[in-house]
């Protein structure tokens, strides 16, 4: 994968500002520091991602969401690596929403997600990082009237040995702005690397700890009051009748408002209003959507896998694919809701000529633009305020939230802060959608000849981001499928656009890889045992050239105890995959109880991100996606009847839960590659080694999720 960089005249420029203050960004040359958080007018919305202040303390203007995954520290690592600070020497700015300033240098607008952080920024931030150093360096030589080649810089002090002089960065910065730029900045080797390799404790732990850190759920603005709302059950729905004849006489409640397709109580406290708005009978219009079922999508997918599709990937196999010898299996995935701990919350103050907003948005200049066309303002006169996030998984890269806030708020005289209960949430979100792969293997001489995969399933980019969709393949439908750990002599991978109707669909962690690793690393599972080869030695044999999947797989192989002997009805299952940059294998071992039951005891991850910029980080991230992936795999769907969602809350919307997590162990291999996505690769490995472990000890395989525990029963229970 290219290394994604913003351009020398788009990475870095430098102002004065305030005194003694350096500031470095993009597009800079003269603001005031007031200014960097200021969008309000082009010539004051430098993008500034770092400034350095007389204290020498450095402030990263970040431009990417925390919500969960680390991010803040990681990329402060960034930064701190070459500006040789300490990490606890660099503080936090959230950045205002500028897709001009802050987009993400891999999709272009101002979004968090797809594993992009480290992967976008990893160039991008330590050039501005070592640009300012060396502008400290050119100051400080300056001031002492020497070669700037016999300084060095240490823990935030430009230090010259010959002389035992030494000057902090803060003392510095009004001379560093006077300084050029360098034109292309000299970044450390691996070898220097005196942070980034080495595990550090979260930067936000201690907030978290001691409760001061606020996500977006805590904002509290003056005079704010509580809405609760409820939205129509059956997508299209409308509503024919209200009753709040009740609601209207309870305690604190100050406003009852009815929209087309929604109804929402405003009162002084949150459960002042979720009371008010159960006191309400509201009845609804179904729509042309209100016959809707599970069993209609699935039957729709299964149609549309009937077309050819468009051809993403064609290397000859086409015409091996046919005939009575090929091995052949349909897999499929069904509805699944993100459920994020945090529920979905936005506050809202609208005025007749400005709009406030306060929210945890994985997509801060998406939400501006909703907020400005609910308002029916211009994006310049919306302000947002981005807060950290508890939990996104996709969800919040939506904002739907925020839509109907605004709408909300519009009648309300002062800000709002609008809250959904789970129930509201997991009904009426957008889902990730049902998913089919048909594959196809020809076989000769107990390998592959050909290799086949089709994909049926929508265009969420399509959706979410028009411009980055040609309108024939949607890359992320057949990220994993188009690109494998493997080097199969010849392939064919077919996309057909399959959009749900009436479904809204949306990401959902580890995006198109979760349907395409599942498909995949089933299938191979499927193959090897029809061609009677051990999983992971036809593994082996498949991979070729490819070294660094070899050794992530083997790495695997060896610390989960591959091959060692396990009691009946126990199996092992191996997923391998190369998805977001990053190789992973990870090795599942299960138990099947005589009642079908499955306990996932064991799981054991390999992973190659390139450069592992914080090693602890990566455990987490991949430890979080592997209990994320179990859900899924264990209990996750969403089914609908009559139009409505079954599931509501945790009860039936199953999350994996303590007594069900198993043991997680992962190994992450140290290499000076390029960084790779961490955030989703975890979640994507979980269900093909939980289905393949599953193979392994009851000989049932497994092509949908989740898992179908009346299949595995013995006969006689």
């Amino acid at each position: 994968m290219p290394e994604a960089a913003l351009s020398r005249r788009d990475a870095l420029r430098f102002a004065a500002a305030g005194g003694a203050v350096f500031l470095l960004g993009v597009n800079l040359r003269s603001a005031s520091i007031a200014a960097v958080s200021d969008t309000t007018t082009a010539a004051f919305a430098p993008d500034a991602f770092i400034r350095i202040a007389g204290d020498g303390r450095a402030t990263l203007i970040m431009p990417q969401t925390e919500m969960g995954q680390g991010i803040y520290t990681a990329l402060s690592m960034l930064i701190a690596e070459e500006l040789d600070l300490p990490l606890d020497g660099v503080k936090l700015e959230a950045a205002p929403a500028s897709d001009k300033l802050y987009g993400n240098p891999i999709f272009k607008v101002q979004a968090t997600g797809g594993s992009t952080s480290v992967r976008g920024y990893w160039l991008p931030l330590r050039n501005v990082g070592a640009s300012a150093r060396t502008m400290l360096v050119a100051a400080a030589a300056r001031r002492w009237r020497v070669d700037p080649a016999s300084c060095r810089t240490e823990a935030g002090e430009v230090i010259h040995d010959g002389s035992g002089r030494r000057a902090g960065y803060g003392s510095l910065a009004a001379a560093a702005m006077r300084e050029t730029p360098p034109t292309q900045p000299t970044l450390k080797m691996p070898e220097q690397f005196r942070l980034i390799g080495r595990s550090h404790r979260r930067l936000d732990t201690p907030e978290k700890t001691n409760g001061s850190l606020k996500y977006g759920i805590d904002a509290m603005p003056e005079g704010v009051r509580f809405a609760s709302l409820a939205c129509a059950p059956v997508t299209g729905g409308r509503i024919t009748r209200v009753d709040d004849t009740q609601a209207r006489g309870l305690p604190g409640v100050s406003q009852i408002i009815v929209l087309d397709d929604l109804v929402a109580v405003v009162a002084d406290t949150s459960w002042g209003a979720m009371r008010a708005l159960a006191a309400i009978d509201i009845q609804w219009s179904d729509g042309e959507f209100g016959s809707l079922s599970t069993e209609h999508l699935r039957t729709a997918l299964a149609e549309a896998g009937k077309s050819e599709g468009t051809v993403a990937v064609d290397t000859g196999a086409k015409p091996t694919l046919s005939g009575e010898d090929v091995i052949s299996e349909f897999y499929e995935l069904p509805l699944l809701a993100h459920a994020p701990m945090e529920p979905m919350n936005c506050t809202v103050h609208v005025t007749p000529d400005s709009c406030e907003v306060w929210v945890g948005t994985q997509v801060m200049t998406m939400a501006q633009r909703a907020a400005a066309e609910e308002a029916g303002l211009s994006s310049e006169r919306v302000t947002v305020h981005n807060h950290l996030i508890g939990g996104g998984f996709g969800r919040r890269l939506e904002v739907d939230g925020v839509r109907k806030a605004v709408r909300i708020a519009r009648h309300v005289d002062g800000p709002v802060k609008v809250v959904w209960s789970r129930e509201e949430d997991i009904a009426r979100a957008p889902y990730r959608s049902v998913y089919g792969s048909w594959m196809r293997a020809a076989v000769e001489n107990g390998k592959p000849v050909a290799w086949g995969h089709k994909v049926a399933g929508p265009t969420v980019v399509g959706r979410w981001l028009p411009p980055a969709f040609d309108g024939k393949i949607d890359s992320d439908a057949v990220d994993g499928a188009a690109e494998t750990p493997y080097d199969f002599p010849s392939s064919y991978v077919t996309w057909v656009r399959h959009e749900p109707r009436g479904i809204t669909t949306a990401f959902w962690r580890g995006v198109g890889p979760n349907m395409n690793v599942f498909a995949t690393e089933s299938f191979v599972d499927r193959v090897a045992r029809e061609v009677e080869r051990d999983p992971l030695e036809f593994r082996r044999s498949l991979i070729g050239k490819q070294v660094r999947a070899r050794a992530v797989l083997d790495l695997a192989a060896d610390k989960a105890g591959w091959g060692s002997p396990l009691p009946d009805r126990h199996g092992r299952g191996i997923s391998l995959q190369y998805a977001f940059g990053t190789y992973v294998c990870t090795i599942a071992e299960v138990s099947v109880d005589d009642d079908g039951g499955v306990r996932v005891l064991r799981m054991t991850s390999a992973v190659d991100c390139g450069t592992p910029v914080n090693p602890d980080g990566i455990v987490s991230q991949i430890q979080g996606g592997i209990v994320f992936g179990l859900s899924a795999a264990l209990h996750g769907r969403i089914t609908i009847t009559n139009g409505r969602t079954e599931q509501s809350n945790f009860h039936d919307y199953r999350v994996v839960r303590m007594d069900e997590t198993p043991r997680i162990e992962v190994h992450v291999v140290r290499n000076a590659e390029v960084p790779g996505g961490i955030g989703e690769p975890g979640t994507v490995s979980v269900q093909a080694a939980v289905a393949n472990a599953i193979y392994a000890a009851t000989g049932i395989h497994l092509t949908r999720m989740p898992v179908d525990t009346a299949l595995l029963a013995k006969g006689d229970i």
